[in-house]
């Protein structure tokens, strides 16, 4: 697949030859579905939590005598039918994640990346950093490639000044070639890749896949 290599200016570089293995499969919804959910399920904290009766601090006492009042008969101030009384069946501290197959992830990933560049979402940039690490300078390089809208950007590495200066852009999302995340780059209206980090997603999954069929 050929792709047109964007100046950080938006002009027209060069073009690039995308690998159809990445870039070029068809679209598998239900696939992307499981990825996507995945990755919700697995940043759950699982923290809420209620107490019982017999977490809820009081007495133990009878609030009243059994018999003679006229009223219903009652245990202890923290039955869950009172006031203040203990919670039945309420939420309690659990682990939501879970794994799923590491060539459904693969694919899936693959899958969202050969959406964005047949639906022409995904842009390939060539290689740049931002050496001041200063929000404006990222921000005024961003507006060449059009309005605000929830955008991600693939590095060919861990950039720290890039990042520094994305941190202010509530809208703008970095992630590593070797580290995507289905669930951001489904959902970016515009997927910027870097040139240097195109070529580096084809030999990383190349090598996985050849890793994968070793291993079996």
């Amino acid at each position: 697949m050929n792709r047109t290599v964007y100046s950080t200016d938006g002009k027209e570089l060069r073009s690039i030859d995308l690998d159809d293995a990445v870039f070029g499969l068809p679209v598998n919804e239900d696939l992307i579905w499981y990825a996507i959910n995945n990755e919700l399920a697995n940043k759950r904290l699982g923290t809420a939590s209620t107490k019982d009766r017999g977490e809820v601090h009081g007495s133990n006492a009878k609030p009243y005598k059994q018999k003679g009042t006229g009223r219903a008969r009652r245990g202890d101030k923290k039955s869950p039918i009172m006031v203040g009384g203990g919670i039945v069946f309420g939420p309690r501290p659990r682990d939501f994640s879970y794994t799923i197959p590491k060539k459904a992830k693969r694919l899936a990933l693959k899958t969202i990346l050969s959406l964005k560049a047949q639906s022409d979402t995904l842009k390939v940039v060539e290689d740049f950093s931002i050496e001041s690490g200063k929000t404006k300078e990222l921000a005024s390089l961003l507006k060449n490639f059009g309005d605000k809208q929830r955008t991600v950007i693939i590095l060919k590495d861990d950039d720290a000044k890039i990042k520094k200066a994305g941190a202010n852009i509530p809208w703008l999302s970095f992630l590593s070639y070797n580290r995507l995340r289905a669930h951001d780059i489904f959902y970016g209206r515009r997927v910027i890749l870097l040139e240097t980090a195109a070529k580096s997603l084809s030999a990383f999954y190349n090598a996985e896949e050849q890793a994968g069929e070793a291993a079996e």
